[in-house]
């Protein structure tokens, strides 16, 4: 066990910034508060805490000099991208160092015959696919956020995006990244070859929550451009019909490049943001890409027509040039700042669900809704079961936030009534923490402790995040009995 800095004494945390200053150019060390308020929180704005100091390295070596530094003397650090997370991951901690991978944004290496990028992890999501756009290729997960998000922070979370369900999330799409432990030793995990000998360690990092290592380089995979995409969208006179004809389509044997559902408060939000065109009218509107080569596109959309209306649905459109197909999914894409724009504040939700409950779950929500008073907009990727309800609240209003609370945890515990998970991509952070008592036992958490321990024996990166204790799962279990309040006691709330 390494030996323990009071970072509560002005003397200690002038000892530590001492050291960080032997490591870090003056502009690379952040300790005042007007300097640290933008590290105060990541997407998830409900929860906040300024971190003692924030550091930006810009270079691996600097990295490693941090976390030597922050080991030897017990600190804890926090790792960020650039901050778009949902689930409070990247939230600061006010006895440990904030460590943002904001100046790792360079490209290392693109091979375009090997359809391979080596890239910083704090490359933009969209920046990868612009690049290598001449090359006619392009990186397949686009989560919501890419015009922001980093790979990094994609790693970290595994994120998907609308395309997930035919291409994969980033665990499918990456080969090997970089890392450096909180011993600050450099690591390579997977390789440049389709597989590699020993444990799948990639698969185990990708998704960690920056509680392993943090990630320096990242070799990603990239794909062709398909020659043709068509979107048929799909409207319904009913939610729980839409939800059923989801299962029908992949029943079908069809595996659509994109399956997105929105209900009406959804689409009624994006239509008066982005005019996207959608059918304002419809109870839920599904969105079914279909991608490839001409001949096989036309066929698949027939397809898909042909189930969707089966299914019930009262309308069908198809994209009829590439500039309606992104009209189309821009709508889908500000469904987030739409909904924002019609409530003074929104909570998103993040589950995952077997697609056969997709009916009985958006029912069940619904019910929710009521018993709750609270509006809540279906934003999802259907395809694979990943529910995104927006919970529309206002904070200002005394209460409302710790009802919107108890409403998105019913909302994971439905997820895993129905055999599901409580996150697809956004990750657990601070926001699901209680829920991870409901879907594992005991013994499965201490497991996931071994892992931690494995690679941070001293508990320094990213803690209490992810997995709870088992004293917390106690707690959380007194509270859902006696009265179901479900803040989050450790992190302060603004």
């Amino acid at each position: 066990m390494a030996a323990v800095l009071d970072i509560h004494s002005p003397i200690s945390r002038g000892l530590l910034m001492t050291k960080l200053r032997a490591i870090l150019p003056p502009h690379a060390l952040l300790t005042e508060k007007e300097d640290l308020l933008p590290y105060e929180c990541d997407g998830l704005s409900a929860y906040r805490e300024l971190p003692m100091l924030a550091v930006l390295p810009s270079t691996v070596e600097e990295v490693q000099a941090i976390m030597r530094v922050a080991h030897d003397n017990n600190i804890k650090v926090v790792a960020r991208g650039s901050g778009t997370g949902l689930s409070g991951g990247a939230t600061p901690l006010n006895d440990g160092i904030l460590m943002s991978m904001a100046k790792f944004n360079k490209f290392v290496n693109v091979d375009a015959l090997a359809r391979t990028a080596r890239v910083q992890p704090g490359v933009r999501n969209q920046k990868i696919s612009e690049t290598v756009a001449p090359l006619n290729l392009y990186y397949a997960p686009d989560p919501s956020s890419q015009i922001a998000c980093s790979i990094g922070g994609n790693v970290a979370e595994n994120s998907g995006g609308v395309h997930c369900l035919k291409y994969g999330l980033t665990v499918h799409n990456i080969f090997r990244i970089e890392i450096v432990t909180i011993e600050g030793e450099k690591a390579i995990i997977g390789s440049a070859a389709l597989d590699s000998a020993g444990y799948d360690l990639l698969a185990l990092m990708t998704g960690s929550e920056g509680m392993l290592g943090v990630t320096t380089e990242v070799t990603v995979k990239l794909t062709p451009k398909p020659q043709l995409a068509r979107v048929v969208m799909a409207s319904f006179d009913d939610v729980e019909r839409a939800g059923d004809a989801v299962a029908s389509v992949i029943g079908a044997g069809i595996v659509p490049a994109g399956l997105e559902m929105m209900d009406k408060l959804a689409t009624e939000a994006v239509e008066g943001f982005v005019h996207a065109d959608y059918d304002v009218n419809a109870a839920a509107i599904l969105l079914c890409e279909s991608d490839g080569t001409p001949e096989e596109v036309e066929e698949e959309i027939a397809k898909m027509e042909a189930v969707m209306k089966a299914a019930g649905a009262t309308a069908c459109r198809v994209s009829n040039s590439e500039a309606e197909r992104m009209k189309f999914w821009s709508g889908r894409k500000a469904a987030f700042p739409a909904v924002g724009r019609i409530s003074p504040d929104y909570y998103c939700i993040d589950g995952s669900i077997p697609r056969r409950a997709l009916a009985a779950v958006l029912k069940r929500t619904e019910e929710l809704s009521i018993k709750y008073n609270l509006r809540c907009a279906n934003v999802f990727h259907a395809g694979d079961g990943n529910l995104h309800p927006l919970i529309l609240y206002d904070a200002n209003i005394p209460g409302e936030l710790e009802k919107t609370e108890e409403f998105a945890a019913d909302i994971l515990e439905l997820c895993i009534e129905y055999g599901g998970t409580i996150t697809g991509e956004h990750g657990v952070g601070i926001e699901k923490i209680n829920q991870m008592c409901s879907q594992f036992t005991d013994g499965e958490r201490e497991t996931f402790f071994a892992v931690k321990r494995a690679f941070d024996s001293d508990m320094l990166l990213n803690p209490g995040k992810a997995i709870p204790s088992l004293a917390r799962c106690a707690e959380y279990g007194r509270m859902r009995v006696h009265n179901g309040q479900l803040a989050h006691p450790d992190i302060p709330r603004f």
